[in-house]
């Protein structure tokens, strides 16, 4: 795999959950968190994201295929922002595409397909740039990914100074 950028500083769980092939992380006494809670995450100004440690380790997540891991911490988001507004609607995106990574590894290519449309139906009523992600750029990645059975998009955080804080693993 490329060398991909490091948005937050934690460190990534020791395993990905992949459904019926690891240990569930929080219901198998061997799964990386078990007995820990759900994430409650606070909700912050799209403006802001960048300021989120919670959203740049999703970030992480996903870019490093944790997609069931990513799926959780964007769902947390999805619950604080509010469903229906316009930040819930962004996070309803990422957990669909995440979802959708999830599915395509597991060769469920038919809920692969679904998830994505509905995940392109969200980005799309997303502004073309909300939290750090040019979601127009990703909705077409995310189309092209589909059709041709490219490798998985990743996500690229864009704001100035992003060269400073961004980590490698």
């Amino acid at each position: 795999m490329a060398e991909w950028p490091t948005y937050s500083t934690r460190v990534l769980p020791a395993y990905r959950f992949l459904p019926g092939r690891t240990p569930h992380p929080r219901r198998h006494p061997q799964g990386h968190a078990f007995e820990q809670p759900e994430p409650h995450l606070s909700p912050f100004e799209p403006e802001r994201w960048m300021t989120s440690e919670d959203y740049l380790y999703g970030i992480d997540l996903y870019n490093r295929s944790y997609w069931w891991e990513a799926h959780e911490v964007f769902e947390g988001f999805w619950h604080a922002c509010g469903r229906m507004s316009e930040a819930g609607n962004f996070f309803q995106a990422l957990i669909q595409c995440a979802a959708a990574n999830l599915k395509r590894e597991l060769d469920h290519e038919p809920a692969t397909r679904k998830l994505v449309a509905s995940g392109l139906a969200r980005l799309r009523q997303t502004p073309a740039h909300y939290m750090g992600i040019n979601t127009a750029t990703f909705a077409e990645e995310l189309t092209q990914w589909l059709n041709e059975r490219r490798p998985a998009v990743r996500i690229r955080l864009e704001w100035p100074g992003a060269e400073e804080v961004v980590r490698t693993p």
